[in-house]
């Protein structure tokens, strides 16, 4: 997060796409709530240099598929700015290893040594959390602070100015964000939860496959969905 006055750290075309929103009244005060915080002796994750990871990592240029979160973990060393995704040497959690079962009945591949989904995001896959910091051990503690009216302003905007995104809801909490999306001209596929609360449900929806083939019918290059 940035002071005020000075640009906030992020890629250079959601910089752009973006400007407005980093203007408007209410986007100076996440960055105080995160302070005051601190301030309290709470441990905010991610650390503020991955806040922006999902932007960082796949500019608004490359962005063909947006996977929506709700909340970063709230767990030591386990969020990076990348909705369902961990870092190198964190064990996967229960949502994680749900969707590589999927990725495997799906697609067939076999589930991965980590967690961490940075190639995907490398290829284009927007991993958007609603809330983009959390405390630690405190799930949705900072679901009010601002974050969510950013990331539906993100939404809005790719809906507006892009063509063709593949936008993948899992879970109550994502489709109600269907409404922020031209369906007309989108895709939008969904689906329950991955999470085992779930109870299952999420399996044979088969979105990794369908993502690509949505892919191919436009002419462009198809997700690699296994792990680097």
């Amino acid at each position: 997060m940035s002071e005020t006055n000075t640009p906030v750290q992020i890629e250079e075309s959601w910089r752009i796409a973006l400007q407005e929103e980093f203007q408007k009244p209410y986007f100076p005060l996440i960055k105080q709530f995160i302070i005051e915080q601190k301030a309290k002796g709470k441990t905010v994750y991610p650390p503020g240099s991955l806040i922006f990871n999902a932007f960082n990592l796949t500019p608004f240029n490359e962005l063909k598929v947006v996977i929506l979160g709700q909340d970063p973990y709230h767990g030591s060393g386990q969020a990076h700015g990348l909705c369902f995704s961990v870092q190198h040497g964190i064990k996967p959690p229960p949502s994680l290893v749900n969707i590589f079962k999927e990725i495997k009945t799906d697609v067939g591949i076999d589930t991965p040594n980590h967690g961490n989904l940075e190639s995907w995001a490398k290829q284009g896959i927007l991993l958007l959390n609603a809330s983009l910091t959390v405390n630690s051990a405190e799930p949705n503690s900072h679901a009010k602070c601002g974050w969510q009216t950013f990331t539906d302003a993100v939404i809005k905007k790719i809906s507006e100015e892009k063509k063709g995104v593949i936008f993948l809801l899992w879970g109550n909490f994502a489709k109600a964000k269907k409404v922020l999306i031209d369906t007309s001209k989108h895709y939008v596929l969904e689906a329950a939860h991955p999470s085992p609360l779930s109870g299952g449900a999420f399996f044979g929806s088969r979105h990794f496959s369908k993502t690509n083939e949505l892919l191919k019918q436009q002419g462009k290059r198809i997700i690699d969905w296994k792990l680097n």
